[in-house]
């Protein structure tokens, strides 16, 4: 049976079975350490009864509660290849928004590359629609040109009229997400 359970220092050094994938966005081990020094309830793994890792979340709690903008953010949601299509993503997902939503946030947002329709749409089956779209927000290699991202939320219980999900009318760069 598949356990979730908090991420941990030693999983730094287990999940390259998940961050080789292409799609997945993967960062410098302090990046990964603040997260877990910052928002340890935000960071979860899903393990496979051997040990093997599945999958991972990492997000974080931001924004002001006096503007009704303060959020939890998913800043990575990755499944390895060999565990995708069993629900992982979605689960992970559901426990970041209970985490959220204890935290009193009006909503989860996340980024995504414009291309990655699989993702797209498997979002959009969660609940979540998109804000915005952002210019060239992802960087590309081997002179590709850089890639547009969704924003996209999902409004929790706390925005009763669910204001931070109504979609801004144009575009916007990375400079001027706050």
């Amino acid at each position: 049976m598949t356990s979730l359970r908090p991420f941990t220092c030693d999983d730094l050094f287990r999940f390259n079975n998940i961050n080789l994938d292409p799609l997945t966005e993967t960062y410098g081990i302090p990046f990964y350490l603040q997260y877990l020094a910052h928002w340890p309830e935000y960071f979860i793994v899903a393990e496979a009864p051997g040990g093997e890792l599945m999958g991972y979340i990492m997000g974080k709690a931001e924004g002001s509660v006096a503007r009704e903008e303060w959020h939890g953010h998913v800043t990575a949601l990755s499944v390895a290849p060999e565990f995708r299509r069993l629900g992982l993503a979605a689960k992970l997902m559901e426990l970041l928004e209970e985490i959220s939503e204890r935290k009193g946030g009006f909503f989860v947002d996340l980024f995504v590359r414009v291309s990655n329709q699989v993702a797209v749409n498997m979002y959009k089956q969660l609940g979540y629609s998109v804000y915005r779209t952002v210019i060239e927000y992802y960087s590309a290699s081997n002179g590709e040109p850089d890639e547009d991202a969704y924003d996209m939320r999902k409004a929790l219980s706390r925005d009763t009229e669910k204001k931070s999900i109504v979609p801004l009318p144009h575009p916007v760069r990375p400079e001027d997400i706050e």
